[in-house]
């Protein structure tokens, strides 16, 4: 029987939390994963990063945060981490947003949206704006119930839709499979190889 490695996880949001908790799950191996933090955007997570690492000591630590508009993750990485990361430390980034994630497993967005599987890239790392595209595949669904969850109302100055965390975050406990996903997402498949090769010291 595989050992249990506890680990604690850092994210962006709950849309980020769900997708990180769903990869351990389905990682083959047995991690018992505590509390998250963050969940109040980047910066918190940029701004305790020396935390996180020296909090990794004592126990394993991931971080998972989005690339936005950041130039590469090397880039990222370097100007969060200004010390020599700690190997119980896994700090992975999405390219260039979770969504990306999400639209990797192409059958299962597409199924979900009630959409063509063509409508959705082969290559999800490359768009520019992973949420925007997210929003305007939304709009083409049939399914009113997830156009008015997902998408923000005619003449709001809401980004995005009033359950659009909540909806997604049910596609993932309920659709989503990492092993698919990250076929076509190189960053989601760094992510995932470095959970299923993880040894703490």
């Amino acid at each position: 029987m595989d050992e249990t490695i506890p680990v604690l996880i850092a994210v962006e949001d709950a849309l980020s939390e769900a997708v990180l908790r769903a990869m351990f799950e389905q990682s083959s191996r047995t991690f018992a994963v505590g509390a998250c933090l963050g969940r109040e955007g980047s910066g918190y997570l940029k701004n305790n990063m020396r935390k996180f690492n020296k909090a990794a000591r004592g126990i394993p630590f991931f971080v998972l945060t989005d690339l936005d508009q950041t130039n590469c993750p090397p880039t990222l990485i370097n100007r969060w981490l200004t010390v020599p990361k700690h190997e119980n430390l896994i700090f992975r980034i999405a390219v260039r947003e979770i969504e990306s994630w999400l639209l990797a497993h192409r059958e299962a967005f597409a199924s979900f949206l009630g959409i063509q599987k063509s409508q959705i890239p082969r290559s999800p790392d490359d768009l520019e704006d992973p949420k925007r595209f997210l929003l305007k595949l939304t709009k083409k669904s049939k399914k009113q119930s997830l156009k008015k969850a997902i998408v923000p109302a005619a003449g709001s100055t809401a980004k995005i839709g009033p359950d659009y965390n909540g909806v997604l975050i049910s596609f993932v406990h309920n659709f989503w499979q990492v092993k698919e996903a990250s076929k076509i997402s190189p960053s989601l498949n760094r992510a995932f190889s470095a959970i299923k090769t993880f040894n703490p010291v």
